[in-house]
């Protein structure tokens, strides 16, 4: 259980940084209306930017015109309280403690103020350079429950943000300069639960959607599988199928055409073998395919080396006279006929 609680707490603080996250580029992209009121010397609270609008706070409960409270609602409010409500006090400090003068003032604050650090509202000035290598800062101080009042009352006419400041008087160094004492937000809290509901129910519908996602991830791959599956032992059928057919076929009269044509010549082939192999003074005027055997008739000047020429070439053997030659007087050469057996060149497929 105690882990259980541990990795809970973790997840709710890491919900509370997002959505703090999340309030910071909102104000920045939307930047609140900036309103400043200052207290007057009878007590009372002048508007800025507003006729006649004064805020009157009695028993921490404020009073206003209604115009001046539609400008205060939302808004980032400043509050710049008289002097005289103040505790001032320079200190000296080294040049190189300018980076740390918060933490430096804030362990300091109850040497140089009546109030500890928890029991007061406090800033500084902007340091002045003094002689020796150090720094000069002024302490504006207030007791908390002096304020208090004035936050509460101003905390319920909505604004956005409330900050304490005031000026340094006529008599101290760096007179009038403005020393921001306090801020805070006022409905912070409240948007910070909002946004943190927010991003939990985003969060919980994302967590829903990943698990029905992988769900659906795994039906799909496991009914893609399956019919990977199905398609591979249909492709081995078919496969088999047609192994058996091959086979069957090879058997059938188609197979034996296709051997027949395999091992039969073919008329272009024979013609292109016998122009190579006779010579350019030899002239064919016949020819005639039967079977496996060739007849060819014609002129030539020297008939009787046709029959080696021929024989030389690879697609015929056993080449004869199968008539006489002959020679009339209007012929260029002799007339001869030939006979030759045609070779197999092709090879039957398996």
């Amino acid at each position: 259980m105690s882990s259980l609680r541990i990795i809970i707490e973790s997840f709710w603080r890491w919900m509370d940084s997002a959505a703090a996250g999340v309030l910071l580029v909102l104000d920045s992209v939307k930047a609140a209306r900036k309103v400043r009121i200052t207290e007057a010397s009878d007590g009372t609270f002048v508007l800025e930017g507003a006729k006649n609008a004064r805020i009157k706070i009695v028993g921490g409960s404020a009073t206003c015109p209604p115009e001046a409270a539609d400008l205060l609602k939302g808004s980032r409010v400043e509050i710049a309280m008289r002097p005289e409500r103040f505790f001032f006090r320079a200190i000296e400090l080294p040049k190189r403690a300018t980076e740390f003068i918060g933490g430096v003032v804030r362990a300091q604050i109850d040497r140089i103020t009546p109030w500890s650090a928890s029991e007061a509202m406090f800033g500084w000035s902007i340091p002045s350079d003094i002689a020796a290598e150090r720094i000069s800062v002024t302490v504006a101080a207030t007791s908390r429950a002096q304020v208090a009042p004035l936050m509460q009352a101003m905390g319920e006419l909505g604004p956005k943000s409330i900050a304490l400041a005031t000026r340094l008087p006529e008599d101290l160094p760096n007179r009038g300069e403005t020393i921001r004492v306090f801020e805070e937000s006022t409905t912070g809290a409240l948007e910070l639960r909002q946004v943190r509901r927010t991003l939990a129910i985003v969060f919980a519908c994302m967590v829903l959607l990943a698990v029905g996602a992988a769900a659906a991830a795994s039906f799909i791959v496991d009914d893609l599988n399956n019919r990977q599956a199905d398609i591979a032992r249909q492709i081995s059928q078919r496969r088999g199928l047609l192994r058996a057919g091959n086979e069957a076929i090879s058997n059938s009269a188609i197979a034996n055409l296709a051997r027949l044509k395999n091992q039969t010549p073919a008329t272009v082939i024979v013609l292109e073998a016998l122009s190579k192999a006779l010579p350019d003074h030899t002239y064919v005027t016949e020819l005639r395919i039967e079977g496996d055997k060739v007849q060819v008739g014609g002129i030539s000047r020297d008939a009787p080396s046709l029959i080696r020429l021929i024989e030389q070439s690879p697609h015929f053997d056993r080449a004869t006279f199968f008539a006489p030659t002959t020679r009339s007087p209007s012929d260029p050469g002799d007339r001869f006929h030939i006979e030759a057996r045609i070779k197999p060149v092709f090879t039957p497929p398996s």
